[in-house]
């Protein structure tokens, strides 16, 4: 099979061997794979890879036709269309997965939808509902939501009945994330727009002591991005004290199998019904051939975008 590789801090693609189904796996013809940040971090040598993680196979999510089932899978059938997280190696032709992974793909949905929806909306979700306990009426602010975890926060505080803003620093990006059903914001001055329930921070330590100011009493913010910093040198105690707030960080790659799944069956009860249904979309920048990989890593790491750059195979 032809798979992305990382050699020497670049992108390149090569034939690899096909990966075999293990037990309770399900090997999986992609047609769709999602960029995401960690990525770009991966490529460069700067993320922090799970234990057993291959350094030099990057991709966290894919769509595509199952192939075959590995003993004990019994889930899903040849021809059926899935979609799903994985640790590494989903940008390749092939990918094996657990079972529990995986998701049907949502009848509505196109291939390059299907392959940059899983790591965001589940990312976002997670976030969003597991962590924060979002609730309807409740005030959401979103930063950085001209990227696909924005664009798909946005999307499910609004379909929650949640009242969403949003911080964009890109003005020509600002319509389209209004569009999507926020109020946006300018990222200088969000503070007089608060107080907020639930501020997602995907932007990172510049924004963390104005959040602070900005939170509703018994508030929560949930940091799940730091592309702008991620050291805060002075973090003050006293006013998060007196919100009574609640700040954690969060990431999905390295769960366990069980957490992973978790999310997973949220996931298949709470966001693709929205998708069948037509109500939240998957914003694509740009789709790249999977020969073309370095070359969408680099529009990637370009920055200036609004929703998903996605590699179709």
């Amino acid at each position: 099979m032809r798979a992305v590789v990382i050699r020497d801090g670049k992108i390149v693609v090569e034939d690899r061997p096909d990966p075999v189904p293990a037990n309770l796996e399900v090997l999986v013809a992609v047609r769709a794979a999602g960029l995401n940040g960690a990525d770009i971090l991966q490529r460069d040598g700067g993320y922090p890879l799970p234990p057993g993680v291959p350094a030099d196979l990057p991709g966290m999510e894919f769509a595509g036709e199952v192939r075959a089932a590995g003993p004990g899978a019994t889930r899903f059938a040849p021809g059926d269309r899935v979609m799903g997280l994985t640790a590494a190696a989903g940008q390749a032709e092939l990918v094996v997965a657990h079972e529990r992974m995986l998701m049907p793909v949502p009848g509505r949905l196109d291939w390059p939808a299907a392959g940059g929806l899983p790591e965001v909306f589940t990312t976002a979700h997670d976030a969003l509902f597991t962590q924060c306990g979002l609730q309807a009426g409740e005030r959401l602010l979103v930063h950085g939501a001209a990227g696909g975890v924005g664009t798909a926060a946005v999307q499910l505080g609004r379909t929650a009945g949640a009242r969403v803003s949003a911080t964009v620093r890109s003005a020509k990006y600002r319509d389209a994330v209004a569009a999507l059903g926020a109020d946006v914001l300018s990222p200088d001055g969000f503070i007089d727009d608060g107080p907020f329930d639930v501020i997602l921070e995907l932007v990172g330590a510049p924004n963390i002591r104005d959040n602070l100011r900005a939170l509703r009493t018994g508030g929560r913010i949930s940091v799940i991005g730091t592309g702008a910093g991620a050291t805060v040198h002075e973090f003050p105690l006293g006013l998060l004290m007196a919100r009574r707030g609640r700040i954690h960080g969060s990431t999905l790659r390295g769960r366990s199998l069980e957490e992973k799944a978790l999310t997973a069956r949220a996931m298949e009860r709470s966001v693709l019904p929205l998708f069948a249904a037509g109500e939240l979309r998957v914003p694509l920048h740009r789709t790249f051939p999977l020969e073309q990989a370095a070359a969408a890593y680099d529009a990637f790491a370009a920055g200036g975008k609004l929703g998903k750059i996605v590699l179709t195979v």
